[in-house]
């Protein structure tokens, strides 16, 4: 029998419910900052994704989709969703807007993972990126505007963890003096590390075996590296946070899993950590919109990944609205009472109101118990008595009552209700 591949999974209409909550936050939240929609193509340039994210990072080596179409360009799926924004920015002359361009995207990306709760093959993102302004204050508000997403969903006992990671300027001297740290502790490092020695240093910090944690603990800190820019920077994003009553941790340990980010780096995750337990995270990315041929443009932006969401919805048990459910079910016994009936949906549907109609041969009972389990609120029922006098029989499912009604005013009935 043929199954969803591993690492991918149906959402079924049951769990539609959880989807349409956090999409319909999501939508609401960017409204409210002034954020539109952008919606880029499932596949890329894979040299898009090969430029922005340095080598030595999982994603690069290990999980990206990347083949060859008939004409021989070598594609890859969406891996993550900044760097296309940033190239749909530069391709379609965004800068020549007024700035900072913000722009939000909800959609999938695809990585070749070990599969496992909260963590697919193919996921969902939502991000946010405002681009074209170098203001810490945006920084602060990106903070703002993640943090406020969660807290609409009704997510609690979460923590921002914050830190500065410095730019090509100062960032250079600091890996000198943590390759140095690590290359004494080098028997010590897993076989990733090793590589994250020679090729991407500062990865070092984000490896998560037990036994490179512990040299990690004991390594220099970036923050005592920064020069006076980026120093400055960071502690006016602190600053902000701080007028927006918005707590926060620092975390000199802290770095992102994409290699473009600079300066402000932060992740929002659960108080009780578990396995794959950060929910969202970003920071800035002054360099990458140049690194893609466009001018030098600051950048600072937001994603998280609607399945470990909902993963955590579920786990606080967070009250969802319920889908909207049909207006009306419309029974009939006999022919001529069907072609009346499949007249009357067609009527009340081009007025707004939502119909499910009985199909099949089941008796009156039957259908009834249908209008039931859907948990419809109102059933119309046809009958020849009924058609005789061009009325209906409405029966409120939830409390028995019932009553006869034209047929002529039966959209006028069930619209207010």
């Amino acid at each position: 029998m043929p199954k969803a591949p591993r690492g991918t999974f149906d959402i079924l209409p049951q769990e539609h419910v959880y989807w349409k909550y956090v999409e319909d936050k999501a939508n609401s939240l960017c409204r409210l900052y002034g954020y539109q929609s952008l919606s880029t193509p499932i596949f890329e340039d894979a040299q898009l994704f090969i430029k922005t994210i340095a080598g030595g990072t999982d994603i690069i080596d290990k999980e990206m989709y990347i083949f060859a179409d008939k004409s021989g360009q070598e594609l890859a799926l969406r891996a993550e969703g900044t760097a296309p924004v940033c190239r749909a920015y530069i391709e379609h002359g965004l800068f020549n807007l007024p700035q900072p361009v913000k722009l939000y995207y909800i959609g999938p990306a695809f990585r070749y993972e070990r599969p496992q709760a909260g963590r697919y093959r193919q996921h969902h993102q939502f991000g946010f990126e405002a681009l074209g302004e170098a203001d810490p204050a945006l920084d602060a508000e990106v903070i703002e505007m993640a943090r406020q997403f969660f807290d609409s969903l009704g997510l609690s006992r979460l923590s921002i963890h914050l830190n500065s990671i410095g730019c090509k300027l100062c960032r250079p001297a600091y890996l000198e003096v943590l390759k140095q740290h690590y290359a004494s502790y080098i028997d010590h490092l897993c076989p990733d590390c090793k590589a994250r020695l020679i090729r991407n240093p500062l990865r070092l910090l984000d490896c998560k075996k037990t036994s490179c944690q512990e040299i990690a603990k004991t390594a220099p800190k970036i923050t005592d590296y920064l020069c006076p820019e980026c120093q400055l920077h960071f502690q006016s994003v602190q600053k902000y946070l701080g007028a927006m009553n918005i707590p926060f941790h620092l975390n000199p340990r802290l770095v992102r899993g994409l290699d473009y980010y600079t300066r402000t780096v932060f992740e929002i995750e659960p108080r009780e950590k578990g396995g794959q337990s950060t929910l969202g995270g970003g920071g800035r990315y002054d360099d990458l919109i140049e690194s893609l041929g466009g001018k030098p443009t600051p950048a600072v932006g937001f994603a998280a990944g609607l399945e470990r969401i909902i993963l955590n919805l579920k786990k606080q048990k967070i009250d969802i609205p319920s889908l909207p459910k049909p207006d009306a079910f419309i029974a009939y016994t006999g022919e001529e009472a069907k072609i009346e009936a499949v007249k009357i949906a067609s009527e009340l549907r081009k007025a707004g109101i939502a119909v499910i109609l009985a199909t099949g041969d089941k008796s009156l009972k039957g259908q009834m118990r249908q209008a039931n389990s859907l948990g419809i609120a109102y059933a119309l029922i046809l009958g020849e008595q009924e058609l005789s006098k061009r009325s209906a029989m409405l029966r409120d499912m939830r409390s028995g009552e019932q009553k006869t009604i034209p047929l002529s005013e039966i959209a006028k009935i069930l619209k207010p209700r």
